[in-house]
């Protein structure tokens, strides 16, 4: 089967649970994802993928479909510890070509930080395809765009952290990119 996502979405999650399994699933279901048979890929964001919302997304799925996704995950039983699972996206100024998709789950930061590494990471995995150094790798701050050297890259991430469960509760975190 030769099957190359047209669309992708964002989505992410937390569970709390007595069991590490269930808090797991409960994350899943906070995504709205726990209904699908869920298998993780790499990260290629496949050229003229376009990003949707979550909702527009859902409704092209059905219960029990496998689905293909790239998912970020972190888990702890540890009262007050702060987790947090991202996914970056780094999507090309030229459709024709390929974007990344990047993993990241981490203790002890906050969604900012872990989704702006998270974007970072995206972009600069994108950039050594591209053949592109560090030194021509630039942030425009008010158009929220990376120039790495001639190419225009958006970036953009889904993050969730918490922090775990007062009472030693098994605490889950979920990031996920699911591709139609």
């Amino acid at each position: 089967m030769n099957y190359v996502p047209k669309e992708v979405f964002l989505t992410s999650g937390v569970g709390k649970h007595k069991e590490k399994l269930t808090s797991f699933e409960m994350a899943l279901r906070d995504a709205f994802i726990s209904n699908f048979n869920l298998v993780k890929v790499s990260s290629i964001l496949p050229p003229h993928c376009k990003v949707i919302t979550k909702e527009k997304g859902l409704m092209k799925l059905n219960a029990g479909q496998v689905v293909y996704c790239v998912m970020s995950s972190n888990q702890t039983n540890e009262p007050h510890r702060l987790i947090s699972a991202s996914i970056g996206l780094a999507v090309p100024g030229d459709r024709n070509k390929y974007g990344y998709l990047s993993e990241h789950h981490s203790f002890g930061e906050s969604n900012g930080k872990a989704g702006d590494y998270a974007e970072d990471l995206a972009a600069e995995m994108l950039a050594t395809t591209l053949g592109i150094n560090n030194e021509e790798i630039e942030w425009n701050e008010r158009k929220k765009t990376w120039k790495l050297n001639k190419e225009i890259v958006r970036t953009s991430n889904v993050t969730q952290s918490t922090v775990g469960e007062k009472n030693g509760l098994w605490t889950s975190v979920i990031a996920a990119a699911i591709f139609i």
